[in-house]
């Protein structure tokens, strides 16, 4: 007879939220998904191919600025696993109890979150400042993506203690 606990235990689902538009990530976090049999949430505004996953839903929302975001953040919460590169969408996602991670496996936290959102905001008005500082950032590399699976595979593990 199962305890009470291991019932609550039950219905505590992880899911994985991914906000899909320039995610590069994608197939390796729905192989993680598979292999932990959770559900999987590709948010996008369209213009991706469909998975035929049975554990992975493909979300298309509106277009219009943040609808995807908005979506992933009123839905996430404690136990979930969001893998986003929108610092101010991580931060809502964080505030609701989510585990949070870049596509390069940089975790985002209630520690540091806040760090983050304060070196967005200050490397924005430096790009706004000077019309000649407008590098697109580092590439995405092979150390990234493993970087990235193997801290999505940690997140996923702690979410569903």
């Amino acid at each position: 007879m199962p305890t009470r606990s291991t019932q609550i235990d039950q219905l505590v689902m992880t899911s994985l939220y991914i906000d899909a538009d320039a995610c590069p990530v994608k197939a390796e976090a729905e192989r993680v998904a598979t292999r932990h049999k959770i559900r999987m949430y590709i948010v996008s505004n369209g213009g991706l191919r469909p998975s035929q996953n049975p554990l992975v839903e493909n979300v298309i929302v509106p277009d219009g600025p943040d609808v995807a975001d908005i979506w992933i953040a009123e839905r996430c919460g404690a136990g979930d696993v969001v893998v986003t590169g929108d610092i101010p969408l991580a931060a809502r996602c964080v505030e609701a109890g989510a585990r949070v991670l870049k596509h390069n496996g940089e975790a985002l936290t209630a520690a540091n979150i806040g760090n983050v959102l304060a070196t967005r905001d200050l490397m924005a008005d430096l790009r706004a400042a000077d019309p000649f500082r407008q590098g697109g950032g580092k590439s995405f590399t092979k150390a990234d993506r493993s970087r990235f699976l193997e801290a999505l595979e940690r997140e996923i593990r702690a979410a569903q203690r």
